[in-house]
């Protein structure tokens, strides 16, 4: 596997970049098409994905500053769309008003405290696999690297949950499926020795996510229309 990544890691992320531009644009159609919220913020977060994509595939031929600048943007966008999880699980749980409302709350406060420490990462340049791209660096406030990561993995976690909810109440588990090969994918870098690659191998968990983002907009009924 790593032989593999090493060689053809670009042509890898430019291929997971087309398929995340992909799903958005049809989640977005599904969206202007049914109506419903969920498909909005399933759509916004591909892509999020597609445009973190989109810098690392074109990082080699980005001069410094706008390799910093766009990474920059790519971190600030990281931390905003992380948040959306919640309001995701919140529709898929069919939650009640008051509730989601309480969740739009806490999401937009997540989503603004994220955004800050997007904008206080510091970033530093490297290259692997043919990708040129900016990572957090050491530099880094350690309070902006640890929200960041909680932002990470408990909107993940709270995915996988209400994933696993959604498939016992509604019989659906496309939901489940699509957190948990986040995770798998997370996990693989790591367990395989493969560090250095996390974030490359942690892409195809993320763009399986926007998978089944648009296989589970395929169950989503049409928001009723009014009177009805």
């Amino acid at each position: 596997m790593r032989d593999f990544l090493m060689r053809h890691g670009l042509w890898a992320v430019r291929a997971l970049c087309t398929l995340e531009f992909a799903f958005g644009l049809l989640l977005l159609r599904a969206y202007l098409k049914k109506k419903r919220v969920i498909l909005l913020l399933m759509a916004c977060m591909s892509f999020g994905l597609f445009y973190d994509a989109l810098v690392l595939s074109v990082g080699n031929h980005l001069g410094h500053s706008a390799l910093h600048g766009f990474s920059r943007l790519r971190f600030v966008f990281h931390g905003m769309l992380l948040p959306l999880m919640l309001p995701i699980c919140a529709e898929a749980l069919d939650l009640p008003k008051p509730a989601k409302r309480a969740v739009g709350v806490l999401t937009a406060v997540l989503m603004a405290a994220g955004a800050v420490c997007g904008f206080r990462t510091d970033l530093e340049e490297t290259e692997i696999a043919g990708i040129m791209r900016c990572f957090s660096s050491e530099a880094t406030p350690a309070f902006a690297e640890k929200f960041l990561m909680m932002l990470s993995s408990g909107g993940a976690a709270a995915l996988l949950l209400s994933g696993l909810a959604v498939w016992i109440r509604k019989k659906n588990p496309l939901l489940f499926i699509g957190a948990l090969l986040m995770f798998v994918f997370e996990a693989l870098g790591p367990a395989t020795g493969n560090t250095d690659l996390i974030f490359l191998i942690g892409m195809f968990g993320e763009c399986s996510l926007a998978l089944f983002y648009y296989l589970y907009s395929g169950t989503v009924d049409p928001e009723p229309l009014q009177g009805e």
